[in-house]
């Protein structure tokens, strides 16, 4: 997502004249696998792309320009046409074959996602990739949740569809602030975070946080009730900042209730992207 407004400049997708010469020019992008619309502000020098600055975003190796980005009406995903709680609950009861009942928050904002308590499966929230990854039996368990949360969703119809539609939903476990090492051998502190989360992305621990995945999170902890929420403290929240495995990321959401629905209306955060490498792949002419 951050990546696509960057390189539309570089590949002059964009009309010259709506990019500064100096300043911030405004992309606007069609994320089509959530059927929304995302706006990237890009920082521009000299009329190209400022890559280099001093906005540092944990999971990333260098400091780099921020590029904010604003996902509007990220809630009630269109592929799906639901509300953003499918269930019409906050908080439901998932039974999960082989593991149990577990309270779930099950939401479409940003990209399908549920959430549980980390001490409900026996996590401490502050678990890093090698605590998981390595562990056959911890991602089956995981699967297991996925795989009830997308049935109680609706999206798919049977568990076996699961192995076709392993995007969505991620699955993601939640708790109150603790002190943990990050996988970058930064010490974050309780104090510094509302709230820690891990998610997983194709059946493993992500390194950091999807960007749609933090938009969920966003949302979540926006309405007062739901699993994320509460793990931050619980009320009106508008902005939350929470531990991954690589350090902590601030996530900004507005929520608003109409006829006892839950909507959000835009979603915030900043990350970095900048160029890695580039060049030609020479294929035969007759390869086709």
């Amino acid at each position: 997502s951050t990546g696509a407004g960057a390189f539309a400049l570089h590949a002059g997708l964009v009309d010259v004249e709506r990019i500064p010469q100096n300043g911030t020019c405004m992309v606007r992008i069609w994320q089509a696998n959530i059927g929304k619309t995302i706006i990237a502000h890009v920082p521009v020098i000299n009329g190209q792309v400022q890559e280099t600055g001093d906005f540092e975003l944990d999971g990333v190796t260098f400091p780099a320009a921020e590029i904010v980005l604003e996902f509007l009406d990220p809630s009630d995903d269109g592929e799906e046409g639901g509300s953003m709680f499918p269930t019409g609950n906050l908080v439901d009861d998932l039974e999960v074959p082989g593991i149990g009942t577990l309270k779930a928050t099950m939401i479409s904002a940003g990209i399908p996602t549920v959430f549980v308590n980390a001490e409900d499966i026996g996590y401490q929230g502050s678990e890093l990739r090698e605590d998981i990854n390595g562990n056959p039996e911890a991602l089956a368990r995981l699967e297991a949740i996925r795989v009830a949360g997308a049935l109680r969703m609706g999206l798919i119809r049977t568990a076996e569809e699961a192995l076709t539609r392993q995007h969505t939903p991620k699955v993601a476990f939640v708790s109150r602030p603790k002190t943990y090492r990050a996988s970058s051998g930064n010490t974050i502190e309780a104090g510094e975070v509302d709230l820690l989360v891990r998610a997983l992305s194709m059946g493993k621990l992500h390194h950091a946080m999807m960007g749609t995945c933090a938009v969920a999170i966003g949302a979540a902890a926006a309405v007062p009730g739901t699993l994320v929420n509460l793990a931050a403290g619980g009320g009106e929240l508008t902005a939350v900042r929470f531990g991954h495995p690589s350090g902590t990321l601030r996530v900004g959401a507005e929520a608003e209730q109409a006829d006892g629905n839950w909507s959000v209306t835009k979603a915030i955060m900043s990350r970095s992207a900048r160029v890695l490498m580039e060049g030609w792949v020479r294929v035969p002419g007759d390869a086709f």
